[in-house]
C-alpha cells in the first residue's frame, strides 16, 4: 500500500525536473493514477463498500482537517508583516533563521514561513550572494523547525488526528531536533561568514528597500492565530 504514495512522492520530487512539459499540464491526472492505484486493489481485495467508506473517511476526517488547518495557518500569518528593513549580516540571519524554527513548531512551518520569509528577503536584497540564505530558510524554518508538535508538520497532525499524543514529538525527538538544527544553523552561518566576508571586496549594490523603523503589522490577526492553536490544544 505505500508504494503508490511513495511513487507520488517521486513524481513530485522529479517530474518538474525530468518532463517538466508534461507535469505542468498533467500532475492533476497523474496524482489520480497514484491514488487509484492504492484504491483499486483495496476495493478488489475487500469489496467496492469498504474501498469507499476507507476513502471517504479519509477525505472527511483527515484531508479536510488537514487542510483547513493549512489555510487558517496561511491566511492568517500571511496577514502579519514584520515590516521594516533588517540588514542581512550573518548573525542577523542567523538569529531570525533561529526565531522561525522556535516558531514553527507553535504557529507552523506555514505560519512561520508566512512570517519571515519577506523580512528575510528584503534583509538579504543588496547582497550578491543570497541565494543560500532562502534554501536554508527552507531547511530550518520550513522543516526542521515543525518536528516538535503536529501544529508544525502535516505528517504529524495527520497521526495527531489518528490519536498520537500531542506532545509525543516533543519529548522523545527534542534532542534530535536541536542537534540537527543546531547542525545546519552552524553551518549556515559559517558559509553566510565566507560569503559576507567575500561581498566587502565587491561593489556595493544599492539597497532597494528603505530603511525605515522595524515594526509588527497585522496585530489584529494574533488573536485569531491564538485561536487556532488553542483549538488545536483542546482537542488533544
Amino acid at each position: 500500500w505505500g508504494l503508490p504514495f511513495a511513487g507520488l512522492l517521486l513524481s513530485i520530487a522529479t517530474g518538474p525536473l525530468l518532463f517538466h512539459h508534461l507535469w505542468e499540464h498533467h500532475y492533476g491526472k497523474i496524482a489520480a493514477g497514484w491514488a487509484a492505484l492504492a484504491v483499486v486493489p483495496l476495493a478488489v481485495t475487500f469489496g467496492i463498500p469498504t474501498a469507499g467508506e476507507a476513502v471517504l473517511h479519509t477525505l472527511l476526517t483527515e484531508y479536510m482537517s488537514f487542510i483547513i488547518l493549512l489555510f487558517a495557518l496561511y491566511t492568517i500569518s500571511g496577514g502579519i508583516l514584520l515590516a521594516g528593513n533588517i540588514h542581512g549580516t550573518p548573525l542577523t540571519n542567523a538569529g531570525l533563521l533561529l526565531i522561525g524554527a522556535l516558531l514553527a513548531s507553535v504557529i507552523g512551518t506555514t505560519g512561520a514561513s508566512m512570517i519571515l520569509i519577506r523580512p528575510m528577503l528584503r534583509a538579504n536584497d543588496n547582497r550578491p550572494f543570497n541565494a543560500h540564505v532562502v534554501i536554508f530558510f527552507i531547511f530550518l524554518v520550513s522543516n526542521i523547525g515543525g518536528s516538535l508538535t503536529p501544529l508544525g508538520d502535516p505528517p504529524l497532525f495527520v497521526g495527531f488526528l489518528r490519536g498520537v499524543d500531542f506532545f509525543w514529538t516533543t519529548v522523545h525527538i527534542l534532542p534530535d531536533t536541536l542537534f540537527v538544527g543546531g547542525l545546519v544553523l552552524a553551518v549556515f552561518l559559517a558559509i553566510d561568514l565566507v560569503l559576507h566576508r567575500r561581498e566587502a571586496g565587491l561593489p556595493k549594490i544599492k539597497d532597494p528597500t528603505p530603511d525605515t523603523k522595524v515594526r509588527l503589522r497585522g496585530l489584529a490577526n494574533l488573536p485569531l492565530l491564538a485561536g487556532v492553536i488553542g483549538a488545536i490544544l483542546l482537542s488533544a
